[in-house]
């Protein structure tokens, strides 16, 4: 396992991250657990939950990830890096989601109390919530890290005029300081090339990139033709699956995969062990965000970690994929 510092902090950070996206919902608990013994012996040492998971969850099941991943930690916490995310709806009421000083103040401590520790060493942003002054979001998210409820804070799924501006008012302000960004980032989308990246890189934002295999889009296992009935693109995760299949089930990208896999098969590489050393082989790219519902999937990801990317192989897969750093974001 190769390790990086975590942007401006002072954390040291394994380069690939298990994420808990499945825990609760598609993997069982003794198969998460299964899952974090295996990338625990692999050397990785950060832990992305959110208390809106497992994906595609309905109000009963969310927070069924934290959960597990507490009861995992138990007599181990201080041996990893644990960032978990707020945002997205957990209750019904109006302000049981968002990014509110009410939600926000409620939200780490309903997360804490899932996983059953007095801190997470990171606290994301899940969404950007239009609807609150990002004043407001940052005075709140500031309260949390000096009440010790959290070390670090962070966002996902910003734009980069969004993250540029609201870094710009806790400077202002005098507040916490956003440390890092978790955007969707893979060889079929690549828009954050254009815009975040450079200003992550001019920020010296961490950047932890989820998403790396499209779905698992990225495997090769899947076909245009196939109606799948587990997984990312199925009925099994609701509206997550329907969401998923909106961004990738086209041809173009069914197109794309195929040209992928040749060149995989040339070099005798497994297709996700390339996608994720290819985002891995980005200067700007801290580490990346690895999801799974079983533990042998994680076989060809691990590997990554530790994968030289040819730069010969890095300039094919760029060339072939490179109309996918335009397209429609709000996908």
């Amino acid at each position: 396992m190769q390790y990086k510092k975590f942007g401006r902090t002072g954390l040291t950070v394994s380069r690939l991250i298990i994420g808990t996206g499945t825990f609760g919902k598609q993997t069982d608990e003794a198969e998460s657990f299964r899952m974090l013994d295996r990338v625990a012996d692999a050397g990785v040492n950060i832990i992305d939950t959110a208390d809106i998971y497992p994906g595609g969850a309905d109000l009963t099941e969310v927070g069924r990830a934290e959960e597990f991943t507490g009861r995992w930690l138990k007599g181990k916490r201080s041996n990893f890096i644990v960032g978990t995310k707020a945002g997205f709806p957990m209750g019904p009421q109006q302000w049981d989601r968002g990014t509110s000083r009410k939600h926000l103040m409620d939200a780490i401590d309903a997360s804490l109390k899932r996983l059953d520790t007095d801190y997470v060493d990171l606290y994301q942003v899940h969404t950007d919530d239009t609807e609150t002054p990002l004043d407001e979001t940052a005075e709140a998210l500031d309260a949390i890290v000096r009440s010790g409820k959290a070390r670090y804070i962070g966002v996902s799924n910003f734009l980069a005029y969004r993250l540029a501006r609201a870094i710009g008012r806790q400077e202002t302000l005098r507040l916490a300081r956003y440390v890092s960004a978790q955007p969707r980032y893979n060889l079929l989308f690549r828009e954050i090339e254009r815009d975040l990246l450079p200003l992550a890189q001019e920020e010296n934002l961490a950047v932890i990139p989820f998403n790396p295999l499209a779905g698992g889009l990225l495997t090769g296992k899947y076909r245009q033709s196939q109606s799948p009935d587990k997984g990312r693109f199925s009925a099994e995760v609701g509206s997550f699956g329907a969401m998923y299949k909106a961004r990738y089930w086209h041809e173009r990208e069914f197109d794309t995969i195929t040209r992928l896999g040749a060149i995989a098969e040339e070099i005798g590489e497994p297709l996700p062990k390339l996608a994720v050393a290819w985002i891995l082989a980005n200067p700007a790219v801290t580490s990346v965000i690895l999801g799974a519902s079983r533990t042998e999937q994680l076989a060809d990801t691990l590997a990554a970690a530790d994968y030289g990317l040819d730069p010969e192989v890095k300039a094919k897969l760029d060339e072939l994929t490179m109309d996918y750093r335009r397209g429609d974001a709000g996908r």
